[in-house]
């Protein structure tokens, strides 16, 4: 939802940039690179929160094992 805001933002403020310039190229080209820099920091931000998630999980993984091991070698 956020993205599609966002370029939807970007999108509104380089139509109005190439009004006022008259360099409808150039501001639809300003636009183009704006969206997809938009689209792949939203796409590099859900991928280390996967990541993150990843690791929290694997910690967890890691200490269930510890534990399990401690308590067998106890034993």
């Amino acid at each position: 939802m956020t993205k599609s805001i966002a370029l939807s933002l970007v999108l509104a403020a380089s139509l109005g940039l190439a009004a006022c310039s008259g360099h409808a190229d150039n501001a639809a080209n300003a636009a183009a690179n704006a969206a997809d820099n938009a689209s792949n920091a939203a796409d590099n931000a859900m991928n280390a929160a996967m990541n993150a998630a990843d690791n929290a999980g694997n910690a967890a993984a890691n200490a269930t094992n510890a534990a399990a091991n401690a308590a067998s070698n106890a034993m």
